[in-house]
């Protein structure tokens, strides 16, 4: 088992959110290619854009979204990276908040993933990482409290 406090690749995420017509918050997730479990658009770091326009660009390839995307990670989280060659790899996903303004009927990799907006509740329950859900609940308990003070 590796010792996941020393995660020895980096990637970066999206948290696609937006607010539906009755002003009720939606985080978009989509599957895995491999296990086709709900998690999160995330990919290696690409070269020459920083951590949170390489977010974006994953949100784009996997989630056909684009919007305003926060510049400062809202949390990070390990998990266990499977590679091609059957080794297993711990990742540090930073994870940055996309505001989506725009979904595409096409994107990169619509053919290989699934797309699901759900509320918050239902996002947390279809989520089985422990640490990405514990980076979404605290984006969305931060997001209602400040909604709620304006």
């Amino acid at each position: 088992m590796p010792d996941k406090t020393k995660a020895v690749r980096v990637q970066h995420g999206a948290l696609p959110y937006r607010f539906g017509p009755d002003g009720a918050l939606e985080i978009l997730l989509v599957t895995s290619r491999g296990t086709r479990r709900w998690i999160i658009p995330k990919g290696w770091p690409i070269k020459g854009l920083k951590p949170a326009k390489s977010a974006a660009r994953e949100a784009y390839e996997e989630a056909g979204v684009r919007g305003a995307i926060g510049s400062k990670a809202i949390g990070s989280f390990i998990y266990d990276k499977g590679l091609e060659d059957g080794v297993t790899v711990p990742c540090e996903v930073g994870v940055f908040p996309l505001k989506v303004e725009r979904q595409y009927r096409s994107w990169p990799e619509r053919h290989e993933r699934e797309t699901r907006w759900c509320g918050p509740e239902e996002a947390l329950d279809l989520l089985d990482d422990a640490g990405l859900r514990d980076v979404v609940a605290g984006f969305v308990t931060r997001l209602q409290a400040r909604n709620a003070a304006e």
